[in-house]
């Protein structure tokens, strides 16, 4: 779903403000309710005064400025949760401020205003770093709602810093934190976008832990409180993946014993999740389509029309772009999934994060196993750090979870590991005679490697990068 569109009616009449009212209001906090900390940022004094009668006889501090650098300067002072920016400012666009006030103030959630509310101004006002956008004329009702959702979303920060729980799922938590910038900033991103109702999309190799990031922006998101569900795309058919997704009523098809309502009707106020959407059936893409238009479907042998509101991400380790060019992927489904584009960089782009993965692993699996192992021997450390994790963090995982299991010590030795010098040499070369193979044999040898360090056919699949149906005529070809 685009960014919501908040429709705002301003006054038609000047507000009833004294000429010597200074620019700041201070209003009084309820015991029991929060406050924020909230900045307008219009060159207009009616615009100014009229955005912040919205907050009238409410429990927020609100003040107003008429320039970029008078925003800057009650930055630097003062503790500000939230900025309304003007899209067209005297001195230019406010979409060029957004990225300074944010260097300032990191932690801001900034709503662009603007005359023109469009789909195109949201994805801009998003990627400069706006958590949503407001249409005028605007609707005091509808603002206060806005700032009533973020305001929600600073309390549950609040929670989870008080808890010292930043990760949603502990188990997943490394995942979701990074030494390396390029790896920061897509984590950055994706909290920044998870706040607004923008369908996203992930990219990136597979194992990346584009799912772990999907559920953490469901946990970073409004919609925590609500359901959290996943459809993996190749696993069903076609005809199981539509009942799947929309429902199906008893009798719709042979099999049909009884209504099952689907998971977009048992995920309302959610996120539905959809990996790998690019082997999504095109007999269904239609159906998508039209529920991210207008929010409306039906189930499986069902007329009549229903609604939900679902946030959808997806995530797909190819490129939808090409998918679209050969015409196995419909091309106005592309944008409608493509509003906010979030890539996940291989774990070899960066290969700070190899060693703190390895070690949170290895302690998660020593005690999931009963093992006495407390860590890996510098040759092994040496040897995660030098191979390149063409699986990414899940090869990587599959891998720690393997040596913990086959460790008689109380170290992981290097022999345990794959690398350029162990198990890894021997997937791509001639394991007797060490000697230079053929690209048959390298990746029938390589398929057996990964068969071997993975704990399914599924995940076996994934760390390939290819459908479970394509391993498994790979299987038969090379007889494995």
């Amino acid at each position: 779903m685009a960014p919501s569109t908040s429709e705002l009616t301003a006054p038609a009449r000047e507000p009833d403000v004294a000429p010597h009212t200074p620019s700041e209001a201070r209003i009084p906090m309820s015991e029991t309710s929060e406050s924020l900390s909230i900045l307008i940022l219009d060159d207009e004094a009616l615009a100014r005064e009229a955005l912040k009668e919205c907050f009238a006889g409410g429990s927020h501090h609100v003040s107003a400025v008429a320039t970029a650098d008078e925003a800057m300067a009650r930055l630097a002072r003062d503790m500000v949760d939230v900025a309304f920016v003007d899209m067209r400012l005297e001195n230019g666009s406010g979409i060029d401020v957004i990225p300074e006030l944010l260097e300032e103030a990191p932690w801001l959630r900034v709503i662009l205003v603007t005359a023109h509310g469009s789909p195109e101004a949201a994805v801009k006002a998003i990627r400069a770093g706006a958590v949503d956008y407001v249409a005028k004329p605007f609707d005091p009702q509808e603002i206060r709602a806005l700032t009533a959702k973020l305001l929600a979303a600073r309390r549950r920060e609040r929670r989870l810093d008080r808890k010292d729980a930043e990760q949603p799922d502990r188990k997943n938590g490394p995942m979701l934190e990074s030494e390396d910038p390029a790896m920061r900033k897509t984590l950055e991103m994706a909290r920044q976008v998870a706040e607004s109702d923008a369908t996203i999309l992930l990219t990136g190799e597979s194992g990346t832990g584009k799912g772990v990031l999907a559920r953490a922006i469901h946990y970073w998101s409004a919609r925590s409180e609500k359901p959290f569900s996943t459809v993996n795309c190749p696993s069903l058919s076609k005809e199981l993946l539509q009942s799947e997704l929309f429902g199906h009523v008893k009798g719709a098809f042979t099999g049909a014993v009884r209504t099952q309502p689907g998971l977009i009707a048992t995920t309302e106020g959610g996120t539905l999740f959809l990996d790998e959407v690019a082997e999504l059936p095109v007999e269904i893409q239609p159906r998508l389509l039209r529920f991210l238009q207008d929010r409306e479907y039906e189930r499986v042998g069902d007329p009549r029309t229903r609604q939900s509101d679902v946030r959808l991400v997806t995530a797909t380790n190819v490129d939808l772009r090409e998918a679209v060019a050969e015409g196995s992927f419909r091309e106005d489904l592309f944008y409608r999934l493509n509003v906010i584009e979030i890539e996940v960089p291989p774990l070899r782009k960066h290969p700070d994060d190899i060693l703190p993965l390895a070690y949170t692993f290895l302690y998660r699996f020593a005690q999931e196993y009963n093992r006495s192992v407390r860590g890996f021997s510098d040759e092994a450390e040496r040897r995660l750090r030098a191979y390149s994790w063409p699986g990414n963090v899940r090869e990587l995982q599959n891998a720690v979870e393997r040596a913990v299991i086959l460790c008689r010590g109380a170290d992981v030795g290097s022999e345990l590991l794959p690398g350029p010098l162990g198990e890894m040499e021997d997937a791509i070369l001639d394991r007797d005679g060490g000697q230079l193979v053929s690209l048959e044999e390298m990746e029938s040898n390589y398929i057996r490697h990964v068969l071997e360090v993975t704990g399914s056919i599924e995940d076996a699949a994934n760390t390939l990068g290819i459908s479970t149906t394509t391993l498994w005529r790979r299987r038969k070809k090379y007889e494995i």
